[in-house]
């Protein structure tokens, strides 16, 4: 009796232990970019913000289209572009609002996004914002009207 107790209190303890150690987190929590939800602007925001003439500080890290009131660094993948980025925020606070976008793919594919977002937080920038564009700046800007660089 005590070996067959002994034998299902082993089976169930490793049973108990396979299905923990099998129970990965969903890939979709699992966050391999620099930044959080608290750090993805929705373009509307944005939008709103620059029709209601309240435009912060807005680079384009891409190579596609300006937004209203953006500043053209050039696609960040490049050692120039990050120079450039730098140059431009050097005596700016540590707190002000900084808007990057690039919108040429999805995040999953950007060669951009990453490498501008970490150079700003290297620098210290504590509100860094990443605009929301999970397809690209002509799905999830153009399509919807909002406004573009003349």
């Amino acid at each position: 009796m005590i070996k067959y107790l002994l034998i299902l209190t082993v089976v169930l303890t490793t049973a108990l232990t396979v299905n923990a150690q099998t129970s990965p987190k969903p890939l979709a929590t699992l966050n391999k970019y620099p930044w959080t939800e608290n750090d993805l602007l929705a373009p509307e925001v944005l939008a709103a913000d620059i029709k209601n003439g309240k435009t912060p500080l807005i680079y384009n890290i891409g190579v596609v289209e300006d937004i209203k009131g953006a500043r053209n660094i050039g696609a960040a993948s490049h050692a120039e572009a990050i120079d450039k980025l730098k140059a431009e925020v050097v005596k700016l606070p540590k707190h002000t609002t900084l808007i990057i976008y690039c919108g040429c793919c999805p995040f999953t594919r950007c060669p951009n996004a990453q490498p501008a977002f970490n150079t700003l937080k290297g620098l210290g920038f504590t509100n860094v914002k990443l605009l929301n564009l999970p397809e690209n700046l002509k799905t999830n800007w153009i399509s919807k009207g909002f406004p573009l660089a003349k």
